[in-house]
């Protein structure tokens, strides 16, 4: 996968209908018909750009193969059809 900024990241993570929440590192909560879901990933405070193995693992922590992930931070996979997928493989319920 192609690096990406963590400024980027943040940005892209908010559009997409995830809430940050500050701890230890900034977690990335997605909420869906105005509630929290278990889906989520984070970002590291100290790091300025994400390599092909942390995006891979947050594609894990988000239910994604690489190329969803890659969609997603590309712009087609809009927060509709996230969810969409996230409720065929049954980790949010509609």
């Amino acid at each position: 996968m192609k690096p990406q900024k963590t400024k980027d990241l943040d940005t892209l993570f908010k559009k997409k209908g995830f809430l940050p929440q500050e701890r230890d590192h900034t977690y990335y909560l997605l909420y869906y018909k105005n509630k929290k879901t278990s889906v989520f990933t984070k970002i590291s405070h100290g790091l300025r750009e994400y390599g092909d193995k942390l995006l891979s693992q947050m594609a894990k922590e988000l239910s994604l193969t690489n190329s969803e992930f890659e969609d997603l931070v590309g712009c087609p996979l809009t927060y509709d059809k996230l969810i969409e997928k996230l409720i065929e493989r049954n980790r949010i319920s509609y």
